[in-house]
């Protein structure tokens, strides 16, 4: 007998980003992503974010669907 509720925990945990790790966020207006942010402070619910350019850490909470790792463009000169 499979578990699901106990996998979907362990999948949870696996998948939190670390304080510090820098992320793509999400914006809400246009849906797409932006880079130049970091995990100030994993939640349950979300993330408390950091914004690089001046260390200020937004107000919201986001959710863990508008946060994402990092992902570089590689293959291309200017990376």
């Amino acid at each position: 007998m499979v578990n699901t509720a106990f996998d979907r925990s362990r999948a949870m945990v696996r998948d939190t980003l670390a304080t510090g790790t820098a992320v793509d966020v999400r914006s809400r207006y246009v849906g797409e992503w932006s880079s130049g942010f970091e995990v100030a402070e994993p939640l349950q619910d979300g993330y408390r974010i950091r914004r690089l350019s001046d260390g200020s850490v937004l107000p919201d909470v986001f959710t863990s669907d508008d946060v994402r790792a990092q992902r570089r463009k590689t293959g291309l000169w200017w990376y």
